[in-house]
């Protein structure tokens, strides 16, 4: 569905001259720097694949898509999005794609979304048949109806995505692409966001490519994610292989009866007493819950307990800075 070799993105940075007439002699003639966003990133997504491509600020995300979608040209390498070079077949390209920016909206801003929505249809010659069984789709899964009516720039954030992510979908893609489309929305948005982007592909099979910050969206949708960092990726794999490449301690939280004394466990540390309740931090490949349990059981009685997994965003910041990783995982 989406193949990408060894793509590269350099940019030309003006050198600007120092001392008089510098303007002059900088325009007519110019030094430059080359900053490399993108360096030899390659990696395929197979149709119906939800993947979460993440990084920091800088790190190449925005750039990687805008050459997906084809409004960037790359500087060397190849990119094919089913069958199609972007930068060479723009409109045959962007029928079958959508694409929702978090901070740019594709929505008229004076007119009612319903209408936009309309302009789009023309715009796509989109079939009246398929128009009507979207927009019911929209109001049915994102509550379109509540505000169709409504011009856009007096909607909320939240809303507002909601139409961006109808108006995307409007001419039914293969592929979606979203950039940051959760970012500023309050919680109750952003599941209703979340719960709409993981429908349509569990039911519709569209192939899906989310870049955020936000690791919630990453642990709640995504089963693959790549890290970008540098204009490199240097992971690529699933959520459940980078906690166990990655988070190796895990926490036991355990409530008692009653109150007890701080106490040490063979295989595992207590960092954290609260009242009734303990929490027990221990290497996963070292031990394992069930003979913990048993341990401190036989000792005091317990109320209740939960296992809980490393943090996502924990791991992704200690392979950003270099501290569990010393290689590609690619």
């Amino acid at each position: 569905m989406i193949f990408v070799d060894s793509l590269v993105k350099e940019y030309k940075q003006t050198i600007r001259k120092d001392g008089m007439f510098s303007s002059i002699r900088t325009l007519f003639n110019p030094n430059f720097n080359i900053k490399r966003a993108v360096n030899e990133v390659s990696f395929t997504i197979q149709e119906g694949e939800l993947v979460g491509y993440i990084g920091p600020n800088g790190a190449g995300k925005s750039t990687s898509i805008k050459m997906l979608t084809g409004i960037l040209v790359p500087t060397s390498g190849h990119v094919e999005v089913n069958g199609i070079v972007p930068s060479k077949n723009r409109k045959e390209h962007a029928k079958q794609i959508g694409v929702v920016f978090g901070q740019k909206t594709q929505l008229w801003w004076d007119i009612p979304v319903i209408d936009s929505l309309r302009l789009l249809k023309d715009i796509y010659k989109v079939p009246d048949s398929l128009y009507k069984k979207n927009i019911d789709l929209f109001c049915e899964l994102l509550e379109l109806h509540q505000f169709q009516n409504t011009p856009v720039r007096q909607l909320s954030l939240g809303q507002r995505m909601r139409a961006d992510l109808a108006a995307a979908l409007l001419h039914s893609p293969k592929i979606l692409f979203l950039d940051e489309p959760t970012i500023g929305v309050d919680v109750v948005a952003k599941e209703r966001l979340r719960a709409f982007i993981k429908e349509i592909n569990r039911e519709q099979k569209v192939t899906v490519l989310l870049t955020t910050h936000d690791m919630g969206d990453i642990e709640k949708l995504c089963s693959r994610m790549m890290i970008i960092d540098r204009g490199e990726v240097i992971y690529d794999g699933d959520i459940e292989e980078i906690r166990m490449k990655y988070g190796e301690y895990r926490t036991l939280v355990i409530q008692f009866e009653q109150p007890v004394a701080d106490f040490n466990v063979k295989g595992a540390e207590l960092v954290k007493s609260d009242g009734t309740k303990k929490w027990f931090k221990f290497n996963r490949n070292e031990a394992s819950p069930s003979e913990l349990i048993t341990l401190i059981g036989a000792c005091y009685p317990i109320k209740d307990l939960t296992v809980e997994e490393p943090e996502i965003e924990e791991m992704v910041r200690s392979i950003y800075e270099g501290k569990t990783i010393d290689a590609r995982a690619v």
